[in-house]
């Protein structure tokens, strides 16, 4: 098997200064470096990497400094684990330390590498790549005068970040589309808006969350309380239902999605707990302010009480991942929700963020997600009460996404030790037209979003035939 063979699919990457698409459960966890364990070291292993290592800087045709050599042995170690587990070198960790404040550099668009092209997962909405109509399941074979073919994903992220107000030029390769497709995209600093919110029709209020960032929570009580105040000084609108949608929205930071779920939910109810092999990696989260406050007052304390009582549904879909199916996970679980769209991404795995110096640190999986009945997200997801798909004849997008089990040595769901998950089943649909333009959430044309407010109503919700659930 050849080495591209092995890494047909990598982890995606997001084309700016770092976007986390998982959840981070903490940020130097010193009890772990400091743990006493005793290791018999394995003493075979490490005198054959001397021996690989003492040939390389012996024979190499080109002189390798030592610090490469290393670093490079580090990162191997860690990629080689699961998708998510990384080096983070000084750039690599000051991007995750920026990507959480929702502010980064460059194109706004989440890539992979996929049979050693690069891929779109997803751009981010109302960026440069989203404007200029970038597509999931674009391949980019060209970026300016260099071919992908080969290239690694950091190297193509490197070469597709640069300074606002400059332009990039991307030949894409669309499925249905004869001739490659050329975009000219004007890099531009990117804020990511975490929260959006309008109402959908009169009473129901639509509420979008992109990312889960530092601020999320605060910034979608702000929105909450705006509708439902507007629909309590209209008597004769009153506010009738809410529509949480998380399409497209990768992750972000743990505490952000508890605090998004206890905003539904009554105190004191657990959101999702922790399981992995050390003591402190069992850990259970609850709907309380000690579970989701970062310093400061409680950013629920003001939020207007209706949130907890309205009738709610939740739209998800194969971008949905991480937090967002943390939060879809615990109110289906609750009963407080119907969760709408098809499976979500699957990446229920916890990564903790362990310092190594002043300025770099490895990413390391150290637990899997579960929700409050007990289910695994990882490599599974989480599956609508409704499947209803991108428009009523049937899924257009999805199919051209990666999910987590698509992705090369993911970590299994750990319900079945004997079967990993496996690629997801994935309904066909219609073959979309080359010149379909992206499906703007919220809009009159969203027949998701139409389908949860019918539910809402009490109207029969349009579904689609559900493909087999992953095992």
């Amino acid at each position: 098997m050849t080495t591209s063979t092995r890494s047909r699919i990598k982890i995606a990457g997001w084309v700016g200064t770092g976007l986390i698409s998982g959840v981070l459960l903490s940020v130097g966890l010193s009890a772990l470096a400091q743990r006493e364990t005793r290791l018999s070291l394995p003493i075979d292993e490490l005198r054959q990497f001397a021996e690989v290592y003492g040939a390389v800087k012996s024979n190499y045709v080109e002189s390798v400094e030592d610090k490469k050599l290393i670093t490079e042995a580090i990162s191997g170690m860690l990629t080689g684990l699961d998708p998510h587990s990384a080096y983070l070198d000084a750039e690599a960790f000051k991007e995750l330390q920026v990507g959480t404040q929702g502010e980064f550099g460059g194109l706004g668009i989440e890539v992979g590498v996929e049979d050693g092209f690069v891929r779109v997962v997803s751009p981010i909405e109302d960026t440069p790549a989203d404007r200029a109509g970038v597509m999931a399941g674009d391949l980019i074979v060209k970026i300016n005068d260099k071919a992908t073919k080969g290239m690694s994903l950091q190297d193509a992220v490197k070469l597709m970040r640069g300074k606002p107000k400059t332009s990039i030029e991307l030949t894409i390769s669309r499925k249905g589309m004869n001739q490659p497709l050329v975009l000219t995209i004007v890099r531009e600093v990117i804020r990511v808006q975490s929260v959006k919110s309008n109402w959908v029709e009169p009473g129901y209020a639509f509420i979008r969350i992109t990312q889960f960032q530092e601020h999320t929570v605060e910034t979608m009580v702000t929105h909450l309380n705006k509708l439902l105040a507007t629909s309590q000084s209209n008597p004769s609108q009153p506010v009738k239902g809410i529509v949480l949608d998380l399409r497209n929205d990768p992750g972000g930071l743990l505490h952000a999605a508890v605090g998004v779920s206890a905003a539904f939910l009554p105190g004191d109810m657990v959101v999702v707990t922790t399981d992995g092999r050390l003591s402190d990696a069992k850990r259970s989260f609850r709907s309380r302010a000690e579970d989701y406050q970062r310093g400061g007052k409680d950013p629920l304390a003001g939020l207007d009480p209706r949130a907890k009582t309205l009738p709610m549904t939740i739209l998800v879909n194969a971008g949905s991942a991480s937090a967002s199916e943390i939060v879809a996970g615990a109110l289906q679980d609750h009963g407080r929700a119907k969760v709408i769209g098809t499976q979500t991404f699957g990446k229920g795995s916890v990564q903790t963020i362990l310092p190594l110096t002043s300025n770099t640190a490895i990413k390391l999986t150290t637990a899997r997600y579960l929700t409050p009945k007990g289910r695994i997200i990882q490599a599974k997801g989480i599956r609508p009460d409704f499947w209803v798909e991108e428009t009523a004849e049937g899924d257009i997008s999805d199919r051209f996404r990666l999910r987590e089990a698509d992705l090369n040595r993911h970590l299994d769901n750990a319900q079945d030790t004997e079967q990993s998950a496996g690629p997801q089943t994935r309904t066909q649909g219609k073959e979309p037209p080359a010149d379909r333009k992206p499906l703007v959430f919220g809009s009159p044309e969203d027949h998701q979003l139409k389908q949860a407010v019918a539910l809402l109503q009490g109207q029969a919700v349009v579904t689609n035939p559900a493909p087999p659930e992953p095992k």
